[in-house]
């Protein structure tokens, strides 16, 4: 009893880590992506950071319902009231993940600071978030530094590779 207890509490440590680590690299990858598609005719105004925010925070929220929907009905197991909400509840990690992003525009908009050229510290926010996110993980695992590093290395690529998009297509 107490081993199936114990195995049952690892699970869900180790589901949890992989919802934040899945979430939280799909949300900052969406984030840079949103950033990028949204300032693409040079809108820079403060009523435009303030649509861009609205529009992340909408994109992160409609992507979440998507995801959890789909994982709610590729399960073949019978299902009990209440597990549709237990499954959108578990892709919070996406949501939360677009939240500083969200919060950088909506600043923008809101004159905080210069509403021009604030996708340039979204993009460096969701790198750092991206590399933070895959050196956590891997450090979760008990992986040595150097792989940890390596591994944050190549989540933050993910981010570059849709900035390096961005001044390609643009």
């Amino acid at each position: 009893m107490v081993d199936t207890e114990a195995a049952a509490s690892r699970a869900d440590r180790h589901d949890t880590r992989e919802a934040v680590l899945f979430g939280g690299v799909y949300g900052s990858v969406l984030a840079c992506s949103m950033v990028a598609a949204l300032t693409q005719y040079g809108h820079t105004s403060r009523d435009s950071r303030r649509y861009d925010a609205a529009w992340l925070l909408v994109t992160a929220l409609a992507s979440a319902l998507a995801h959890g929907y789909a994982h709610f009905i590729a399960e073949r197991a019978p299902h009990r009231r209440g597990d549709a909400l237990r499954t959108l509840a578990d892709e919070w990690p996406l949501v939360a993940a677009v939240v500083p992003t969200v919060g950088l525009l909506a600043g923008a908009g809101w004159g905080w600071w210069p509403a021009n050229g604030v996708e340039y510290a979204a993009f460096v926010l969701n790198i750092t978030l991206l590399f933070t996110l895959g050196l956590v993980t891997a450090r979760w695992s008990r992986r040595p530094w150097a792989a940890a590093v390596g591994i944050g290395v190549v989540d933050a690529m993910l981010g570059v590779v849709v900035v390096v998009a961005n001044a390609v297509i643009k």
